[in-house]
């Protein structure tokens, strides 16, 4: 035997509905799987080929540093795929120059600046990996920054 959820009536077990207030046991939503889509993940907005083409080229921006993310906007100036990624790189770049200040402080400041420099390398080590899987991924961290968007 069913008991209904909302009222509390017994009912037949092949029963679809509530037979006192007529609440339904079929769960529309539980036969549709919900798909899990990365927020983080802007792979799909690229054309394949622009990502194929440019892969070199937006690789250069996260090896290189500034001089990288200059050479990449002179050498693919209608790559979507590079401008996004020279975007990312100058996030980490602006968070590598903001961090000069915090070394201004003795002993914490040092530290701090130590450790946030490590994670800046990592989250660069990150993104290069994703861009020779072809990806165009947010950085972890500094992806989630709302400038330069």
């Amino acid at each position: 035997m069913k008991f209904c959820t909302k009222c509390g009536a017994q009912c037949e077990d092949s029963a679809n509905c509530c037979h006192i207030c007529g609440t339904s046991f079929v769960q529309a939503n539980a036969a549709a799987p919900v798909a899990a889509v990365d927020p983080h993940d802007h792979t799909a907005e690229f054309d394949p080929k622009d990502i194929s083409e440019n892969k070199v080229v937006a690789m250069l921006c996260y090896l290189l540093g500034i001089f990288g993310v200059i050479i990449a906007c002179l050498l693919s100036t209608d790559s979507k795929y590079v401008k996004f990624h020279v975007r990312a790189c100058l996030k980490i770049t602006v968070i590598e120059a903001l961090l000069v200040f915090v070394n201004i402080v003795p002993f914490i400041g040092w530290l701090a600046y130590i450790v946030c420099t490590i994670i800046c390398v990592v989250v660069r080590i990150i993104a290069f990996f994703n861009i020779c899987g072809g990806k165009a991924k947010d950085p972890a961290i500094i992806g989630s920054f709302g400038f330069l968007k």
